[in-house]
């Protein structure tokens, strides 16, 4: 059994991609980000970053104790060779998953969440962050786009934990929708992944914690960080 550590964000969802690929048994932990569940102490002893995504597994490979992960790409590494799936057999194609899910946990995700930030969440408008952080999201899709131009997923032939670590960020901020106009390969890989009845499964699970609030002062501290009597 794997006790997932979750909250409804593109971090999250990568892991439920995969379990759900995998048919592997799970249950679901809500850590409200919003809360600041991220901050109890119980938390914190698995994932001392204070963020999610974190697993615990109880029947790890070698039979000891049960182990914990954090780091969403660690989590997408650990299950996939707990698994022997969604990696590769081969030395060479090992490295092409490697470095796109590096790609993803050190470009992709960081540059669109700072996107998402001053476009979506930021309390005033600061131009410069906003053509800073949109620019170089766009740059990085049309990286992907162009990897895609000759094969069907990222890594080559197979679905991998790379696509699962870039699909929930593409374009993931219903307020500030990204163009995809100009990426037809990257749109024909996400339409397919979208496609997917593991996928279906995985975006389920995450309307069933999805809530839906306006953001306050506490909120926006456990989120960001912000200090106390300020925006």
């Amino acid at each position: 059994m794997i006790d997932l550590h979750y909250w409804p964000t593109p971090n999250g969802h990568k892991i439920t991609l995969f379990l759900e690929e995998a048919g592997l048994e799970y249950r679901v932990h809500p850590v409200d980000i919003g809360a600041g569940d991220q901050f109890k102490p119980e938390f914190l002893a698995i994932s001392p970053n204070n963020k999610m995504p974190a697993i615990v597994d109880d029947a790890p490979a070698d039979g000891g104790p049960p182990i914990s992960v954090f780091e969403s790409g660690a989590i997408l590494l650990y299950l996939a060779n707990k698994t022997g799936r969604f990696f590769a057999d081969d030395l060479r194609g090992r490295i092409e998953v490697s470095q796109w899910l590096n790609w993803q946990m050190a470009g992709l995700g960081p540059m669109t969440g700072q996107y998402g930030h001053f476009h979506v969440y930021a309390p005033e408008p600061i131009p410069y962050a906003r053509d800073r952080y949109a620019r170089e999201a766009a740059r990085l899709l049309g990286v992907l786009d162009k990897r895609l131009a000759d094969r069907e997923f990222v890594a080559g032939v197979h679905y991998s934990i790379a696509d699962m670590a870039c699909y929930p960020w593409i374009d993931p901020y219903d307020k500030a929708p990204m163009d995809l106009s100009g990426l037809p390969h990257l749109r024909r890989w996400r339409e397919a992944i979208a496609a997917r009845p593991a996928t279906v499964r995985a975006y389920a699970v995450a309307e069933q914690h999805r809530v839906q609030r306006e953001m306050t002062e506490e909120m926006r501290r456990n989120l960001f960080g912000t200090p106390s009597g300020t925006a």
